[in-house]
């Protein structure tokens, strides 16, 4: 999973410079500042907040009622404008006007609701306090990792979002209260989850060894900024922010009692046409709710008889794929130690894998990231409601690294033979290396190194786990190609328990029993997923979908172009312009053909 995602406002402000490695000024740079002034936060993850854009250091996004689209709002109105406009004649204008045309007319749906709003990674959402989204697991993160202390001013603009923490905080209990009113609350069983992330906050954001008080105090010592910054900062995470976060427990608490069973969106208010417009979104395609089901049924079908012939020759002949995949993963001499030696032991893993894939890495693209990738473990406190894992891209201005991060809570969650391709998609060549090229391109303009399409970066990053394969990446372990078919078989699965869920009335205990007997997830894991698709609805149907267009595009390319194919090239095209819809990557793809033959 990619923390990428587009952040865009209503109002048209004044043009700021060109930062360092953005494209030339060009028709898309007041839509640009409106969106970093809008969330600040966006800003400071690209590195766009320096020089004339100091100020969005010192804020956090506003999560106010009258900002409960900020994040579609202005793609949304500047739609009709772009629409109106003589289309570019240049193919690759094109195809940048023809990605905002498609975030506007996605986006426009969710005007029609008048609950819910934009959750974490820019994803719609019907709640915005769950597991998954809120300022109190977000914001905490965001300021240790990407808000960067050198100056005092700095370390003071930390302190300003350590004060905006508290109030966007109230802001979403405010949201939480009012869509209460409209008959629309999370199910009780991601209250509860939400609630025992706020406790672990409470437990551990509290005095001078608080995270967010070290993590100020410490870099200004380490840059020899003069300033009682710790001190500071632990008055306002004692006093108005350690409030903020009682105050939400204590609105949830009240709304536990009366809170829904069931457990998607389909049950809400107009929530099946809500779904409709989520499934849209997330998968940049018309597909109904009853096709993608089909279609994940008809790829479970498929992926389980390849993974069949791959556990038979590895020797588990017997029982289930899901029973094999289970007994593989209990193999002793497959798992990490469970303590933090052992996780350690994992992200040297990790870093060997990818030092591997590197070298492999020029024989199928013509353009390599520059920006270093670290590994990361997901900080204790976010374990229990983050996905297995994911990355954070780095900033455009090359100033910061990208980052894999990788959900140790438990490490019988991760068998070896299953961590490589997860190496591959969130590293490279998945998420880092498709958004590092974005990032450094000087070609794109800056609006669009900011837009996520679901689709297109998981189905990349999927895409990724099947190329590593082609490149010989699972050659010395056979059984990493095992990993591999796995995770294919967990994404079609996605699809299906997903549309179940929102769009069918399956319970939670459903769906995890199908990804426990269908994909052999672990009941923990299993129960962590399908948590997660309940608070961001649509979302999981997006790797699978945006994978099978990249296969389709590619073997199009093939029987196009024939001799004339070029892997490389193929790469470029798909790559060259960041994150597209799925047809219109189609269009990319179009004019690349065209102009080779």
């Amino acid at each position: 999973m990619d923390r990428r995602s587009f952040l865009a406002s209503a109002g048209a402000l004044a043009v700021a410079p060109a930062v360092a490695h953005a494209a030339a000024p060009g028709p898309y740079d007041g839509l640009l500042e409106s969106v970093l002034r809008l969330s600040p936060e966006t800003a400071t993850s690209y590195g766009l907040d320096a020089g004339p854009r100091a100020a969005l250091k010192h804020r956090l996004d506003d999560r106010g009622p009258a900002h409960r689209l900020n994040l579609f709002d202005a793609i949304i109105d500047a739609g009709p404008a772009l629409a109106a406009a003589p289309p570019p004649a240049d193919p690759r204008a094109a195809i940048f006007r023809a990605m905002a045309l498609s975030m506007a007319e996605m986006s426009r749906p969710f005007r029609n609701f008048q609950y819910g709003g934009v959750g974490g990674y820019g994803y719609p959402v019907a709640n915005v306090l769950t597991q998954v989204s809120g300022a109190y697991q977000a914001v905490p993160d965001f300021l240790e990792t990407q808000h960067t202390i050198a100056t005092a001013d700095d370390a003071a603009a930390y302190l300003d979002r350590l004060t905006d923490f508290a109030k966007v905080v109230d802001q979403e209990t405010a949201h939480l209260r009012a869509d209460a009113g409209r008959g629309v609350t999370p199910p009780g069983f991601l209250i509860d989850r939400t609630l025992a992330q706020l406790a672990s906050f409470q437990a551990g954001q509290h005095g001078a060894s608080a995270g967010l008080v070290r993590s100020l105090a410490d870099r200004a010592a380490a840059r020899h900024i003069a300033g009682d910054w710790g001190g500071r900062a632990q008055a306002l995470v004692d006093g108005p922010v350690a409030a903020a976060i009682a105050r939400q427990v204590a609105a949830l608490q009240a709304l536990r009692p009366h809170a829904r069973d069931t457990a998607g969106v389909g049950a809400l208010p107009d929530g099946q046409a809500y779904y409709a417009a989520c499934l849209r979104f997330q998968t940049t395609t018309t597909l109904s709710p009853d096709a993608a089901h089909a279609l994940g049924l008809e790829q479970v079908t498929a992926v389980t008889a390849e993974t069949r012939a791959v556990l038979d020759q590895a020797g588990f002949r017997s029982g289930t794929v899901a029973q094999g995949l289970k007994a593989l993963s209990n193999d002793p001499a497959q798992l990490f130690p469970n303590d933090d030696a052992g996780r350690a032991q994992m992200l040297d893993y990790i870093r060997a894998r990818l030092k591997d894939m590197y070298v492999r890495l020029p024989r199928a693209f013509e353009t390599l990231p520059k920006t270093p990738l670290e590994v990361r473990r997901v900080p204790p406190a976010n374990q229990l409601g983050s996905p297995g894992a994911y990355s954070l891209a780095g900033s455009i201005d090359g100033t910061r690294p990208g980052g894999i991060y990788f959900n140790q809570a438990d490490m019988a969650n991760w068998p070896r033979w299953s961590v490589d391709t997860t190496v591959y998609h969130e590293g490279v060549p998945g998420h880092h290396l498709a958004g590092s090229i974005a990032n450094e391109a000087a070609d794109i303009p800056t609006l669009f190194k900011l837009l996520n399409f679901n689709a297109y970066a998981e189905g990349w990053a999927l895409y990724s786990e099947q190329l590593a394969d082609e490149l010989g990446a699972y050659d010395d372990h056979p059984l990493g190609r095992l990993g591999r078919l796995q995770g294919s078989l967990f994404r079609a699965c996605r699809i299906v328990v997903d549309t179940g869920l929102h769009a069918k009335g399956w319970s939670r205990e459903r769906a995890i029993a199908y990804m426990i007997e269908n994909a052999g997830s672990t009941p923990d894991d299993a129960r962590r997923e399908i948590e997660r698709y309940c608070g961001w609805p649509g979302q999981a149907c997006g790797y699978k979908i945006g994978h099978l267009e990249f296969l389709r595009l590619r073997q199009l390319a093939r029987d196009r172009l024939g001799p004339r194919f070029d892997l490389k090239g193929f790469h470029t095209t798909v790559l060259d312009k960041g994150a597209m819809p799925l047809d219109v990557m189609g269009q990319a793809v179009d004019q690349w053909t065209r102009s080779r033959a």
